[in-house]
C-alpha cells in the first residue's frame, strides 16, 4: 500500500523546525511525505527545501483554508493512502504501523484516526479528536476522551479498534479512492467541521471511519485558530449548520435546524454575559452566512440514504450540563 503523509502549512516554519524531524524519522520505508503550503508569506518553503530535501512540495497559489487547502495539493500527489496531518502534531515511534495493518486487514474501513494526545500536558487526551468522535442527536460533536472542555486523562482505558462516527482532521487518513469518490473536503467549509461531513458522507457509502488506539500522537492544538478566536467561532457554528443541512435524515432537517439556531442564540447570549461579545457577533455572522448557503448546502445532499440512526445519544448538552456527565463513559 502505497501512502503519502500530507501535511498543509500556512506560515508554520517554527512548526515546520520542531515537528518535521520526528515525523521523517518515524515515516521511514512506510510513507512518503508531502508539504502542501497554502501560499506562505514566511519562508517555511525555503526552509523545507534547505532542511528536509527528502520531503517533497505541492505549493497552492493562494489560501484555500483546510478543506480547499487538501483538495488542490491531493490532486498532485499519487498514492493509495493520504494522511492527512496539522502542522502541530508530533508522531511517535510506531504509530504508523497499526493504521497501515487496520487498513490492509478490513477492506471496507476508509478512514482511520489515532489516540490523540495532548502535546502540552501528555498524560492527556487532546481536545481535536480525542479518542474519536461521535455527535448527538443536535449535531453537537464530542469524543470518547472529550465531552465539550472537559479532557480525560489517558489511563488506557481507550487503547482499542473500534467504529465511530468521525475522525479528526488534526490527523485523518484515508483511501484516497474514497475521498475523490467523495470529491473531497467540501470547499465551502473553508476550515473546521469538515472532516465530520466528509465521515459522514463515507459513511452513507456504507465505509467504516474507525479508530486505532494503539496509535498515538501529540497535537499541540489551536496553532493556526484557538480556541478564543472568534473566526473559530463563526466557523464552527456555520458549519455545523452545513453539515446538518447535508447529512441529516431529510424528515428531521427543518425541526433539527431551528433547534440549533435556537440554541446558538443561547450560546450567543452567554457570550454576551460573560464579557465576550465579539462571540455572540461571530454567531450572527453564523447565521447570516448560513441563511445565504442554506439552498446551497440542501442541493448537495446526495441521494444515498442516510444512517438509520447517526447520533449515538440525544443531547450531549442536556447529559454534559444538566446531568453533570464529564467522562464519555458516564453517557
Amino acid at each position: 500500500m502505497k501512502a503519502a503523509i500530507v501535511i498543509l502549512n500556512w506560515n508554520g516554519k517554527h512548526l515546520m523546525e520542531e515537528f518535521l524531524p520526528k515525523v521523517i524519522a518515524h515515516a521511514e520505508g512506510l510513507a512518503t511525505i508531502y508539504v502542501a503550503d497554502n501560499a506562505s508569506t514566511d519562508d517555511s518553503v525555503a526552509y523545507v527545501e534547505q532542511h528536509f530535501p527528502e520531503v517533497r512540495l505541492v505549493l497552492n497559489k493562494q489560501n484555500y483554508g483546510y478543506a480547499g487547502g487538501y483538495n488542490q495539493a491531493l490532486r498532485e500527489i499519487d498514492a493509495d493512502l493520504y494522511i492527512l496531518m496539522n502542522s502541530d502534531i508530533e508522531t511517535t515511534p510506531g504509530w504508523l504501523l497499526p493504521i497501515l495493518s487496520r487498513f490492509e486487514q478490513h477492506k471496507k474501513t476508509a478512514i482511520i484516526q489515532p489516540k490523540i494526545l495532548d502535546y502540552k500536558k501528555r498524560d492527556s487526551f487532546e481536545y481535536a479528536g480525542a479518542a474519536g468522535g461521535f455527535i448527538d442527536r443536535l449535531g453537537y460533536p464530542y469524543c470518547r476522551g472529550r465531552i465539550f472542555n472537559a479532557l480525560e486523562k489517558d489511563l488506557g482505558q481507550y487503547d482499542d479498534e473500534r467504529e465511530i462516527f468521525w475522525a479528526s482532521g488534526a490527523c485523518l487518513c484515508i483511501r484516497s479512492e474514497v475521498f475523490w469518490k467523495l470529491k473531497g473536503f467540501d470547499e465551502d467549509f473553508f476550515a473546521h467541521q469538515e472532516e465530520i461531513d466528509l465521515c459522514w458522507r463515507a459513511q452513507k457509502f456504507g465505509y467504516q471511519v474507525e479508530y486505532v488506539g494503539t496509535s498515538a500522537v501529540f497535537h499541540v492544538g489551536g496553532a493556526t485558530l484557538n480556541n478564543m478566536n472568534p473566526t473559530k467561532t463563526f466557523l464552527n457554528f456555520r458549519n455545523t449548520l452545513f453539515t446538518l443541512t447535508k447529512n441529516a435524515p431529510k424528515r428531521y432537517l427543518p425541526w433539527l435546524v431551528i433547534a440549533r439556531l435556537v440554541l446558538d442564540g443561547v450560546a450567543g447570549i452567554k457570550f454576551l454575559l460573560e464579557g465576550k461579545a465579539i462571540h455572540t457577533w461571530a454567531i450572527v455572522r453564523a447565521h447570516g452566512s448560513y441563511y445565504r448557503k442554506a439552498y446551497k448546502m440542501f442541493k448537495k445532499r446526495s441521494d444515498t440514504p442516510t444512517l438509520k440512526k447517526y447520533y449515538a445519544i440525544q443531547s450531549v448538552v442536556w447529559n454534559h450540563f444538566v446531568l453533570q456527565k464529564k467522562i464519555f463513559g458516564e453517557l
